[in-house]
């Protein structure tokens, strides 16, 4: 049986800028530690307004351009739809609530930070959130198999990346910039 999340072309779309709107706010709202998984399973696999390799491409393109990859991908989603409109229909689904919400925590932990319940807390959120986030790899890993570096290469720069980042502790953006532009070469290579 095919897996509709697959599938070469989504079977559906937002139908409205509100609709837009609120699926993003429920999003964010949901997205304890971290929305990308969220936006995956409701973009992908509840709502089917994008197939896994879309969602992928999508993915990609956000985490290249400037911050933080889930506004960008909130963003290109809207523009893909209704244009500029419909990219700051997504945008303000995805930050009005959630800004509120923080700054009442924050205000919260000021207040609060120095009860030591309060900061194992926060460590469980942690703990929590690398969780979502290894998992909706795991998911995604499956739209490697038509990627042009494949899944074998895939898995090396990540292999690559974790251990220059967390074993041998080099600086982020040079580990990032020098494997993400070799990655791109060898794609780059492979699609001509």
């Amino acid at each position: 049986m095919n897996d509709p999340g697959t599938s070469e072309t989504a079977a559906a779309h937002p139908q409205s800028k509100a609709e837009l709107f609120f699926t993003f706010n429920r999003l964010a709202l949901q997205g304890f530690g971290g929305v990308l998984a969220v936006a995956q399973r409701e973009l992908v696999e509840r709502k089917r307004w994008l197939t896994r390799d879309q969602f992928v491409e999508i993915l990609a393109l956000s985490q290249v351009l400037p911050g933080p990859n889930v506004v960008n991908l909130a963003l290109i989603f809207g523009d893909r739809f209704f244009g500029l409109r419909g990219a700051f229909a997504a945008l303000a689904g995805m930050l009005a609530i959630p800004l509120v919400i923080v700054m009442s925590l924050t205000a919260a932990y000021a207040e609060f930070s120095h009860f030591a319940i309060v900061s194992g807390a926060l460590r469980g959120m942690g703990a929590v959130a690398a969780g979502l986030i290894i998992a909706t790899a795991l998911k995604l890993m499956s739209a490697l198999a038509t990627n042009r570096l494949g899944l074998p290469l895939a898995a090396a720069f990540t292999v690559l990346t974790v251990v220059t980042i967390a074993w041998l502790r080099w600086p982020l953006v040079w580990v990032i910039g020098g494997l993400a532009t070799i990655s791109v070469a060898i794609a780059w290579a492979r699609w001509r």
